[in-house]
């Protein structure tokens, strides 16, 4: 071998160190929790159009049950919370682009969306149910809806839930006000929607509706985390336990619904 051959030999070793330094330097891809540390923000994707869950109030500033949750998480994180409009249809697909770092907007927990996120445990047990304008008594159970206009949210557990019942007329929406004041003005029969979201819209607004059904199914809501996350899910899941052991999500529950939450 030649020394001029034992240079180049030489200045390509020396490359490749560097090359592989740098790439060590880096720590290869960032997960979300290391990305949360490091900025010192956690980003929130909520909706926005679901009181008392989450809403824009008349301060124009995110408000209701998800956003007091959502505060206490970042809070016990050691971060500070930016909240990220989205709209519902699109709310995973704006997480997979980590266009924000968990979704906090009341997502039941399903085998479908397993698929593409994972869950924290529950922070909601609820369930759905069918309401309708005051004194329609006709439709009581999931199988009545046959034949009849339904409301719902655009690609919410209720709008698969409507589409279970041959022959139901479902109709969706991608905001709660919309379908709502269509069944209070006759445009549809019923609306399949959340048993704590439908007793509040009740009690405060003293709309011209009912609960005319028991539960339809439970659901367990969950916050959304774009996978392979485990490290920030843990976390996550500690503070959230944390919260219910020490009473701090009780008092939140209780701030939104005016009652306990039900037991785990």
């Amino acid at each position: 071998m030649t020394r001029k051959h034992l240079w180049r030999l030489l200045a390509v070793a020396l490359v490749v160190t560097l090359l592989v330094g740098i790439a060590a330097g880096c720590g290869g891809p960032t997960t979300t929790w290391k990305r949360v540390k490091k900025s010192g923000v956690i980003r929130v994707g909520i909706e926005g159009t679901y009181p008392p869950f989450n809403f824009v109030n008349d301060q124009k500033q995110y408000d209701g049950f998800d956003v007091d949750i959502a505060k206490e998480v970042a809070k016990r994180l050691g971060v500070k919370v930016e909240f990220v409009g989205a709209e519902w249809k699109g709310i995973i697909a704006g997480l997979l682009a980590d266009k924000f770092d968990i979704i906090i907007a009341q997502m039941s927990i399903t085998e479908e969306r397993k698929k593409s996120v994972d869950f924290t445990d529950p922070y909601v047990l609820t369930g759905a149910v069918l309401i309708t304008r005051k004194g329609d008594n006709r439709l009581t159970q999931l199988s009545d809806i046959k034949g009849h206009k339904v409301g719902v949210g655009t690609g919410t557990n209720f709008e698969a839930l409507a589409k279970t019942v041959p022959g139901a007329i479902v109709k969706s929406y991608t905001a709660f006000n919309d379908y709502l004041q269509d069944l209070i003005n006759g445009r549809l029969d019923a609306i399949i929607n959340d048993s704590l979201l439908a007793g509040d819209a009740i009690k405060k607004g003293s709309l011209p509706i009912q609960v005319s059904s028991g539960l339809l199914e439970q659901d367990r809501i969950g916050m959304a985390i774009k996978k392979g996350n485990e490290d920030f899910l843990q976390k996550v899941n500690e503070v959230l336990a944390a919260m219910k052991k020490d009473g701090t999500y009780d008092a939140i529950y209780l701030k939104w619904f005016g009652m306990k939450p039900p037991a785990w």
